[in-house]
């Protein structure tokens, strides 16, 4: 999704075997590499689409992640040896548009079940730099098509965010449809898939409920982020996330957008604003700072480290959940 970005060639991959990022991670208890073990392989993006593998696989599946613990995703330049081990496994799992070298990697691989969670559920499209709220959203379209078929980096047309694990509806919507891909992929455990999948989507549900009612009552519904991480988010709770480098993690503000900020933290009530633990806090502190507000951490849940505020998904959504109760003054 960084325009920023270049792809890479296949030839290039080819050529990298000695610098590559080393081997994937399993996820699972079974630290086997992709497509050595004798259950359904699957490779996935990273720590979103790895969770609801294992969620949804259990004992049946072997996960492995492209994408490190602590390892910023946006920047994940795959390896050869990666590009190697995708090659032979089962199914690879994916969000088309957040880290194009895997789009690439995955694209020219000849993996039999290949998934796309873009295509699972709606992708919006929301502002590069407020982030809030827009009169049109994509998810009008069915199912977030429109990202297919662009040649530049940013695969999601209109700025669409597709960060859809933040919003636990749109992440249960997507692991309904992982677990269908399961089951067709591997019939012989279908369903124990089914049945994990409804554990999943009923445990999403009760944190969309938690979500829904922790933040029904609260003194202002504006927040600022470091990036547009949490738009879905905010859509679904009726909320505004000012962010302060649009979509791009790592892209600097102009200084108008930095003094729009301020008023907009002076005219809305806001007291915080929020970093992430893998990406320099550093401009949100010196905003912070400047206009006299308090600083904590929202966490986009790309990958779980020992700096999270949680051992997975659900424990750090929770806290998440914590976090901007507090700073929206929620009761």
């Amino acid at each position: 999704m960084n325009v920023r970005r270049r792809h890479i060639s296949a030839a290039a991959l080819a050529a990298v075997t000695a610098l590559g990022l080393g081997g994937l991670t399993a996820c699972s208890s079974d630290s086997s590499a992709a497509g050595s073990t004798d259950k359904f392989d699957v490779v996935a993006s990273f720590y979103p689409m790895a969770f609801l593998a294992e969620q949804i696989g259990g004992e049946h599946v072997n996960v492995t992640s492209l994408t490190q613990p602590g390892q910023e995703p946006h920047d994940l330049e795959i390896s050869a040896k990666q590009t190697a081990q995708l090659q032979d496994s089962d199914a690879a799992l994916y969000l088309k548009g957040l880290q194009p070298t895997v789009d690439e990697a995955i694209g020219q691989s000849e993996v039999k079940t290949k998934i796309d969670a873009a295509t699972l559920t709606s992708l919006e499209s929301h502002a590069a730099e407020s982030g809030g709220h827009e009169d049109e959203h994509a998810h009008e379209d069915e199912h977030g098509h429109e990202d297919e078929g662009h040649g530049h980096d940013h695969e999601h047309e209109e700025g669409q965010d597709p960060h859809v694990w933040l919003d636990p509806v749109k992440y249960a919507e997507v692991a309904e449809g992982v677990g269908k891909a399961f089951e067709k992929a591997d019939p012989d455990h279908a369903a124990d898939y089914k049945k994990n999948t409804a554990a999943l989507v009923g445990k999403l549900n009760a944190l969309d409920e938690k979500f829904e009612t922790g933040l029904a009552d609260r003194r202002t519904g504006v927040f600022i982020t470091t990036h547009a991480a949490f738009g879905h988010l905010a859509e679904r709770y009726g909320l505004t996330e000012e962010a302060i480098s649009g979509l791009d993690p790592e892209s600097e503000p102009s200084g108008a957008r930095v003094k729009e900020l301020q008023q907009t933290a002076k005219a809305d009530g806001v007291t915080t604003v929020f970093y992430e633990t893998l990406v320099s806090d550093r401009t949100a502190k010196t905003l912070a700072a400047d206009a006299g507000l308090r600083t904590d951490v929202l966490d986009p849940v790309e990958g779980i480290t020992d700096d999270s505020r949680g051992d997975d998904y659900f424990q750090v959504m929770e806290a998440n959940l914590a976090a901007l109760q507090k700073a929206l003054g929620a009761k």
